[in-house]
């Protein structure tokens, strides 16, 4: 591995994580940043939204729907490989599990191993089905119902990323990982879903290309300046229709996925792949009649949830001595280490609460910015390996899921506003209406051509009816004409006739004159034959005309009738012609109607956004006055910090010389210490030969002989020292001043045979000198962190609890005080002194006696017990807190500097328990009047205590329920004065946060202004 696990984590390891949520009620809001980074801001309240809200879209804040989820990690075994099997063969696993416990051990060695608590523990026999329900399941419910979601896999390269997240499971299914079921389940409801899409992206080499299309490379991230949202709008995006369709996608996928063979795994990633799922859902409500409708806003907008899933199968983390990547594959775990590097920082520090969070140091960061601290609900399995000589991966990984399931997320369900389907709908209804007017229009356009069609062709006949008619009436007028003038040649003829019979008269009266009567009847025979045939061709001809002349009239009616009835076709056409036109322009009118009603409604909607948006921008300055005003006190935080960190780099170098002075000094005692060791053994002998003489030992001539031996560096070998000793035995006082001697110059180590068994059996001696010597020895030895626990064990703790009940002794009450002072020091060990009912004796102690050093000691060991919130109520009930109050009466100073730190201890453990809401009402200390000492000795004290009278103060402060005793007795006034005199910086900047959080004190303020 590389970079990654340089990140290591700065505080110690937990034994136990709980189940739930962390204990912090505080919720962290994450907001971008004027540099382009996200910051992370405490508030005692979970705000509405976190984001600001664009026109169309909002956050469900209305009902306070947001919810917290913590990141939930679940670990994952890999079982043994035949590799492992055959490197490690005389070595145990460096794992073990604990699935039914929820925990993970691991081994440092044979005797030491270390035990982390997770959400799930996976063994090596856990089928893919149950991680995916376990881990992913949740995750994919929650985006079905419109939340955004994360599923991250992480861990050392070869422990089995890609087989729990991308394994395809074409031959069994019951092999497939979690994209593939995540998407089973998805499709299973599809009925319910408006849309499903995909993108499948790698990040590699620090760039970001297309696996569905690989032409498409270095695809760029667009933060978006309002909502601070990442997208990638140059990825492919495919609608799926079917998991079959699903499977060649993600088949397309790996096979464009860059993989390699290393030492560590034949097949190793070398980029990480981000599955983007995104679901688009109509949330349904029931009308009256009880079915199924959409939702819509309460301005008839519809609504719709748009939600995103990411599944990321992150690139295994590798020691380049362990892979042996060289080349081009050394440069490809150089880009995967630096940007899971990056990811560990920003999870380090998202889990210590950093008000910065470095999401811009890498492209991996600023696309999973939603999944940490963000508002998905994100889900991790870290998967580890079995193997002893992977231990610093394994723990790497261990701890940066430890350090991920203390990051908690704003869940929020978001919905939009579905623009786009209410203007599709109005763009259908205007294509529908102009497509009716259309259709009435090419109707009526028919109809008009159809009527002109018919009035050309009524034209035509007419116009053709009229020729034949003229051409007729003509060709009668000709033959009217040409008869009139036959008829005038026959009438023409007639008179030449009448006048040839006129003169064939006069011939036949000639000729009867004559007398020739034959040929006169002859003539008038053919006269009258002539005249017959005249007359009846004259006949003729009339009848003719009389037949053309009703032809003509014939003609003439048929003409009228034909004119009558094309007048009243054309009214007719004219009338259906107003008609359509009358038709048209009512529907024009609609149309225009309509048109204006949407150009309304359309204004409307654009005034509304407009109005929000104007909101929105007040919203944000108000934000951005906020941010520039913690910005203020984040960099007078920094400086302070900063002040602070150059003296502990000052006083860490001073700390170093003296460490070295020490180290010197301490290999010239433990050199000293082994020459003292041979002459103790001596001495015991020597003693105990003379214990069995009943004869004394001489206490000078021990003193100059130990100073003699140890001067010369020689042990009680000399046999004259001895019998010199042994003729000044008349001078003796008895053993007990050699032990005493002991117990002042030398410290025997635990180790010791005759040691600390020795010392803590001195303490029950009925000598009170021994007593002394020995409490005092002890109570050096409490001293340090690491003889406490002997101690305890060794029963040291209840000889001086006895010694304290027992003993009448003011020193040794004061000592045996000041070594359950040093051992209250430890959590452990307050816990046993409470259960032993130490603080009731320390109580009455301080009660009894007026000696300032005993009370010194008393009051430090029940500041000590002070600082433990669990104990509070059993100190009230042992009556320690009214002894440590009572103490003040001597007016000593050490010992109120003592009172001071214990009730700044407990003011602080209560005000952590107001502010996490597991505590509730007025202060204890306020019932025993603490507020009013604070108040009158504010002056004439010590630096050190001054500083924890303020702190009381201000922890007091944070509790609302003492709000008016604090406005009541003067110590608002007091509170005031701190934030602005205080001489440490940060007791001011916490006076200023609780005077601006406190709304009772806000108030009280404003009105004196006024």
């Amino acid at each position: 591995m590389a970079s990654n696990y340089a990140v290591q984590s700065s505080f110690r390891s937990e034994k136990q994580v709980p189940h739930g949520s962390p204990s912090s009620s505080s919720s962290y809001v994450r907001s971008v940043g004027g540099h382009g980074h996200f910051s992370v801001r405490a508030s005692s309240k979970i705000p509405a939204s976190r984001r600001p809200v664009t026109p169309n879209s909002r956050l469900h804040s209305d009902n306070d729907e947001s919810e917290t989820g913590r990141v939930r990690v679940a670990v994952r075994l890999r079982p043994r490989t035949a590799d492992d099997l055959i490197a490690d063969a005389d070595f145990a696993d460096c794992v073990e599990l604990q699935p039914e416990l929820k925990r993970l051990k691991l081994r440092k060695n044979n005797w030491n191993s270390e035990s982390y608590r997770f959400d799930e523990v996976f063994t090596e026999s856990a089928s893919q089905r149950r991680v995916y329900e376990v881990v992913a399941k949740p995750v994919v419910e929650s985006v079905l119902n419109g939340y955004n979601g994360t599923v991250m896999a992480y861990g050392q390269t070869g422990t089995g990323k890609t087989y729990t997240v991308g394994r395809l499971g074409k031959d069994d299914a019951s092999e497939r990982g979690i994209m593939v079921r995540a998407l089973e389940h998805i499709l299973f409801h599809g009925s319910v879903l408006d849309s499903v899409e995909v993108s499948y992206l790698q990040l590699y080499l620090e760039s970001i290309q297309d696996l569905l299309a690989p032409e498409k490379s270095n695809i760029t991230i667009v933060e978006d300046p309002k909502t601070g949202e990442v997208a990638l709008p140059g990825a492919t995006i495919i609608q799926i229709r079917n998991l079959e369709h699903f499977l060649q996608l993600l088949e397309i996928g790996e096979g464009n996925r860059h993989a390699a063979n290393t030492k560590l795994n034949t097949e190793s990633s070398r980029s990480h792949a981000i599955l983007t799922v995104y679901i688009r859902r109509s949330p349904h409500g029931k009308d009256k009649d009880g079915n199924l409708s959409k939702e819509k806003d309460t301005d008839g907008i519809p609504i719709v949830l748009k939600s995103k899933l990411l599944i990321v199968d992150l690139a295994g983390s590798e020691r380049l001595d362990k892979s042996g990547s060289e080349g081009h594959l050394l440069e490809e775990a150089k880009f995967i280490n630096r940007s899971l590097s990056s990811l560990g920082k920003c999870i380090n520090a998202l889990a210590q609460k950093s008000p910065h969070i470095p999401f811009r140091d890498s492209k991996l960061t600023r696309i999973l910015c939603d999944s940490f601290g963000g508002s998905a609900r994100t889900s991790l399995i870290v998967t580890i390996g079995p193997s002893s000589r992977y231990h610093a991966e394994t723990t790497s990984t261990i701890m940066f899921g430890q350090r991920a399931m203390k990051i908690v997320n704003m869940i929020k369900l978001k919905e939009e506003f579905d623009y786009e389907s209410l203007c599709r709908k109005l763009e259908n209804q205007v294509d529908h209406l102009t497509a009716e007017i259309d259709k009435q229009q090419k109707l009526r356009d028919d109809d008009k051509a159809q009527m002109e069609r018919m009035l050309r062709e009524t034209q035509n006949s007419f116009l053709e009816k009229e020729e034949i008619l003229v051409t007729r009436s003509e060709f009668l007028e000709k033959e009217n004409t040409r008869l009139e003038l036959e008829m005038k040649n026959v009438l023409t003829e007639l008179n030449h006739q009448k006048d040839y019979s006129a003169l064939m008269c006069d011939e036949v009266a000639r000729l009867d004159s004559k007398q020739n009567q034959l040929e006169l009847s002859t003539i008038q025979k053919v006269l009258a034959d002539t005249i017959q045939m005249y007359e009846k061709k004259i006949g003729e001809l009339a009848k003719q005309l009389e037949d053309e002349q009703t032809r003509c009239e014939s003609a003439e009616q048929q003409l009228e009738v034909i004119k009558k009835r094309l007048s009243d076709h054309q009214m007719s056409i004219q009338t259906e012609i107003s008609t359509y036109q009358q038709a048209l322009a009512d529907t024009t009118q609609l149309y225009e109607k309509k048109r204006a009603e949407l150009t309304k409604q359309h204004e409307d909607n654009q005034k509304s956004i407009q109005m929000e948006g104007q909101k929105e921008i007040d919203i944000l300055r108000l934000k951005f006055q906020e941010m520039n005003q913690l910005h203020g006190t984040t960099i007078s935080d920094l400086q302070y910090l900063t002040t602070q960190y150059e003296d502990l780099v000052s006083e860490k170098a001073k700390l170093g010389e003296e460490l070295n002075d020490v180290r010197q000094k301490l290999l010239v005692e433990q050199k000293q210490r082994k020459v003292t060791e041979n002459e103790m053994v001596n001495l015991k002998k020597i003693i105990a030969e003379n214990d069995n003489n009943d004869e004394c030992f001489n206490v000078q001539d021990m003193k100059s002989y130990m100073k003699e031996n140890i001067g010369k560096g020689s042990a009680f070998g000399n046999p004259l020292s001895v019998s010199k000793s042994n003729q000044s035995k008349e001078q003796c006082c008895g053993p007990r001043a050699a032990i005493a001697k002991i117990c002042e110059e030398v410290v025997l180590p635990f180790n010791h045979p005759v040691g600390f068994g020795k010392i803590l059996g001195l303490l029950s001696s009925e000598d009170s000198d021994v007593q002394i010597q020995a409490v005092k020895l002890v109570a050096n030895l409490a001293a340090e962190d690491i003889n406490q626990a002997k101690i305890v064990e060794e029963g040291g703790l209840d000889a001086l609890l006895r010694l304290l009940q027992s003993s009448q002794n003011t020193t040794i009450i004061r000592v045996a005080s000041g070594a359950i002072a040093n051992l209250a020091m430890n959590e452990l060990n307050q816990g046993l002194i409470m259960s032993k009912r130490g603080a009731q004796l320390l109580a009455n102690i301080g009660v009894k006696t007026d000696d300032p050093q005993t009370l010194r000691m008393v009051a430090g060991a029940l500041a000590n017990l002070c600082g433990n919130e669990n104990l509070h109520v059993m100190l009230k009930e042992d009556g320690g807190i009214q002894a440590l109050l009572q103490m003040l009466k001597l007016g000593n100073s050490d010992v109120i500097a003592q009172v001071a730190r214990g009730i700044a201890n407990f003011a602080k453990c209560e005000s952590r328990g107001i502010l996490k809401g597991y505590k509730k009402g007025r202060s204890l200390l306020m019932e025993y009047g603490v507020l009013s000492w604070l108040i009158s000795n504010k002056t004439n004290i010590s630096s050190s205590t001054q500083r924890h009278l303020e702190l009381c103060l201000c922890h007091l402060a944070q509790n609302e329920d003492n709000a008016q005793d604090f406005v009541s007795s003067g110590g608002l006034k007091e509170l005031i004065r701190i934030s602005s005199e205080s001489s440490r910086e940060d007791i001011r900047n916490l006076a200023k946060k609780t005077l601006r959080m406190n709304p009772a004190f806000r108030a009280e303020m404003h009105t004196e202004l006024l």
